[in-house]
């Protein structure tokens, strides 16, 4: 007898003949049916998530949990090339090896059905236990990685039941009842598959459904946020601040083109009515809690501020400056009775708590020193957008944004360095990081073609808190060359200059440097941003004709 061809006794007809081609269509139907059942999984899991916890979902918890373990180096890297789509990225990759499992169970679901099942099941049981792991985890948090396990495995349970009625060649194919089943196990198959597809499809257009009314009261809510008139405004911005110059960006940056970098793959949208502030910790003999009307009714400042990211590369954007409202954050922790360590205080790190758990460390030394640490509650002109904190974020002049601006501002702990390390002094980043001093050309561009005579050389240095004094300018090795500095709107924001380069041809490399009002100036070495920020000097190459 061949390889090809089988006979039975008992009434059961030849199976067909066993290809290679018939076995891979088989493969290929259960890697469908893993799919559709992953889809299924995710899709019920986003549902139950919405009327859980929006933050609950399997995408969001698992996602910041790779993200909370993925090395340093490796998020440094993936910031500065991704930028504000490194989450898209971790999302996108996520799905496909998502799919790929699920593929894949399905496929081993043909030979062993329960154990297909049970992997579904083991991947919710992950779900699961990240959810309550997080730094923010509740109990029920586990509940939509359950159920969409559930439904995923009962799919993939259901499914596979058709296509392994399906004959491939490997054995008979019996008659009756049971050769009726593989006759008609291709309808039923698709006639399934459709019906999961839609069902999964109805559930999560549900669950978005659900998760877009919240959004839309958290967006009501800030709407009908009336911003309190400050009791301090700031100067208007001088009219020499800033340089008409084609290329140079603005003095303002909108709240549109404001930089964001945090952890999150979901941005919380709390609403004035969900928030308040608890302040508590060594050294506060009068714990305050605030909710948002009563934080309005403190006097609020206005101040034009530059805020950077550890993570900004020498000549990067992750820098921007606005105007921000808030309440005077050191006066708050006076009234609660703290006192900064110069003055007897025992808690020398005040340790700020995002809605989603995220802690950031700023020496309370720092916040107290007389500087505009706020709790800001607005940004250029309206209420925090949602991406940069709304309701409540932290803001303190001449700090790296990741020990000072914490976002979505729920909790102030006073305690001591030594006795906690906050997030990211977890994962190798320094304690303590004043903002370096830097400066960056913004025109002409690298790699420009521009012709030779009167060039603008324009760009913006900052050294936040400390002022910018001077700003030099030098072609290829030739000496440096003072620029022309705008007006200073205050030490607390960035400086844009400019220099005009009398351009001759050929190839030339241009590089700037900064000096601060203390005399430091910006220095040659280059070194990357972990763990306290970036140094070295911006440079572009640029081509004159």
């Amino acid at each position: 007898m061949s390889d090809t061809e089988e006979t039975s006794a008992d009434g059961q007809q030849p199976a067909p003949p066993r290809t290679p081609a018939a076995r891979a269509a088989r493969a290929g139907l259960a890697g469908l049916c893993g799919l559709l059942a992953g889809y299924a999984a995710l899709a019920v899991a986003e549902l139950v998530a919405a009327a859980v916890r929006p933050r609950s979902g399997p995408l969001v918890v698992v996602g910041g949990a790779a993200i909370d373990a993925t090395p340093t180096p490796v998020k440094d890297w993936a910031i500065r090339t991704f930028g504000s789509d490194d989450k898209f990225v971790l999302q996108l990759g996520m799905a496909l090896v998502l799919a790929l499992c699920a593929a894949a169970l399905g496929v081993v679901s043909l030979r062993y059905r329960r154990a297909g099942a049970g992997g579904v099941l083991l991947f919710g049981v992950v779900g699961a236990v990240t959810a309550l792991s997080r730094p923010e985890g509740q109990y029920t948090d586990v509940v939509p990685s359950l159920a969409g396990a559930a439904a995923g495995a009962a799919v993939l349970h259901l499914l596979v039941g058709f296509v392994r009625a399906e004959p491939d060649g490997t054995g008979p194919v019996a008659a009756g009842p049971v050769g009726r089943v593989a006759a008609t196990g291709r309808r039923g198959f698709v006639l399934a598959a459709g019906a999961v597809a839609v069902t999964a499809t109805g559930a999560g257009w549900l669950g978005r459904f659900l998760g877009a009314a919240r959004g839309a009261a958290a967006e009501a809510s800030r709407e009908a946020v009336t911003l309190p008139a400050p009791s301090s405004r700031a100067a208007p911005v001088p009219r020499g601040a800033e340089l008409q110059v084609a290329g140079l960006g603005d003095f303002i940056t909108s709240n549109s083109r404001f930089y964001r970098v945090d952890t999150l793959l979901r941005v919380p949208r709390l609403t004035t009515e969900d928030w308040s502030l608890r302040i508590h910790g060594a050294g506060v003999s009068r714990p305050v809690n605030l909710d948002f009307a009563a934080l309005l009714e403190r006097g609020l400042i206005e101040r034009d501020i530059t805020m950077t990211c550890v993570s900004n590369q020498v000549g990067g954007s992750y820098v921007g400056n606005a105007r921000w409202l808030g309440v005077p954050l050191a006066p708050l922790l006076r009234e609660a009775g703290v006192r900064p360590p110069s003055k007897g205080g025992p808690a020398d790190q005040l340790v700020a708590r995002s809605e989603d758990g995220m802690t950031l460390g700023s020496p309370v030394e720092t916040v107290m020193d007389g500087r505009d640490a706020m709790l800001a509650v607005g940004m250029n002109g309206e209420p925090l957008p949602f991406e940069h904190g709304f309701p409540v974020r932290m803001l303190v002049p001449g700090l790296y944004g990741y020990v000072s601006a914490c976002k979505w501002l729920r909790e102030l702990e006073l305690t001591r360095f030594e006795d906690m390390d906050v997030y990211w002094v977890k994962r190798g980043w320094a304690r303590e990081a004043p903002i370096k001093i830097q400066s960056r050309i913004d025109t002409p561009r690298p790699l420009a073609d521009v012709r030779s005579g009167k060039v603008a050389v324009a760009g913006v240095a900052w050294a936040q808190h400390r002022g910018i004094a001077r700003v030099e300018v030098r072609v290829d090795d030739a000496p440096w060359r003072t620029a022309r500095l705008a007006e200073e709107d205050s030490q607390d924001t960035w400086r844009q200059w400019l220099w005009e380069w009398d351009a001759e041809p050929g190839s030339h490399t241009l590089q700037v440097r900064a000096t601060d009002k203390q005399g430091c100036t910006q220095t040659a070495d280059r070194v990357g941003t972990v763990p306290d920020g970036a140094t070295g000097r911006h440079s572009v190459v640029v081509n004159v004709t």
